[in-house]
């Protein structure tokens, strides 16, 4: 449903994606992961035919970006992080006016108005006025515009951005719905490890690569055993004399050592009583993709 293929792209001396190709297959939920100027939102652009890269070619149910774009718009809905609701106009006006752009009109537009009401959970809502909406409510409605000319594919872009985690979860759960009854693919860019962890399969993107792709649990897998945490006022020496002392490969950064071992309780009775006084702080916990991404790259997603 969606192939990236070589996609590159600069700002001047800039390279902002680089050789970047992955698919997407139909019915599926797929993320990029990554941090603030990851190149997310530049992939997202060129997506959504707001940008042409620089080279590679991106192809959307079955159409070229850069070739035949209004072909693309036709079969994309797109839901910016930054809302389009006009917030003095009801649910219903604001689905109203985003169908006439789509030049719908009459019984159609009703139909598809109010099954997009109830996919999203807003029927009970379309009379109020937007500017009385929750975050997480103003999401679903834009979910709604980007579904009336009923698209095969859905482009997110840090669609849950400021909101609770009780309502990225309902939002989640919406999207979900979307792909299992309707076949939609979906396509979001986020930097939440919670919303990444619920997609179907995602890539992680780092300074415009992709440093890793597959399901969430085929990511965690690349990390064997448990993640140890240690923090330390001097976590430089100390990652380097675990390393010496264990023989095993720390990641040392803003005050933690970070280490990937199997029985992880028993090394950290190890490590305390081999450096006593070096150690603050110890936490023991399974893989998360925020372990993954600092064992890619060296840096944090947040």
């Amino acid at each position: 449903m969606i192939q990236v293929q070589n996609l590159t792209h600069r700002y001047g001396d800039r390279v902002a994606l680089s050789h970047v190709s992955f698919e997407v297959k139909k019915g599926e939920i797929f993320g990029l992961l990554g941090p603030n100027g990851g190149g997310k939102s530049t992939l997202f652009r060129i997506l959504s035919t707001m940008m042409t890269p620089t080279e590679g070619e991106a192809i959307l149910a079955g159409f070229d970006v850069q070739r035949r774009p209004a072909e693309v718009r036709r079969h994309v809905g797109v839901v910016f992080q930054t809302q389009s609701l006009d917030k003095a106009l009801t649910v219903d006006e604001n689905l109203r006016a985003q169908g006439h752009l789509h030049g719908l009109s009459g019984a159609v537009l009703g139909e598809r108005m109010e099954k997009a009401m109830d996919q999203l959970g807003l029927a009970d809502r379309r009379k109020d006025l937007v500017e009385t909406l929750s975050g997480g409510l103003r999401r679903r409605v834009e979910i709604a515009k980007a579904l009336l000319h009923r698209p095969q594919i859905l482009l997110m872009d840090e669609a849950s951005t400021g909101l609770d985690p009780s309502a990225r979860r309902d939002l989640s759960r919406h999207v979900e719905t979307l792909r299992d009854t309707q076949g939609v693919t979906i396509l979001l860019t986020t930097h939440i490890l919670e919303e990444a962890g619920r997609c179907d399969r995602l890539v992680l993107l780092h300074q415009g690569s992709i440093v890793a792709e597959g399901s969430p649990a085929e990511l965690r897998s690349r990390i064997g055993g448990d993640v140890v945490v240690l923090e330390s006022s001097d976590s430089e020496n100390l990652g380097r004399r675990i390393g010496e002392r264990f023989g095993v490969r720390p990641t040392a950064r803003d005050g933690h050592v970070r280490v990937e071992i199997s029985n992880g309780h028993r090394f950290i009775a190890e490590v305390v009583e081999a450096f006593p006084g070096s150690i603050d702080s110890v936490a023991l916990h399974k893989p998360t993709l925020e372990d993954v991404f600092v064992k890619e790259t060296g840096a944090s997603i947040e």
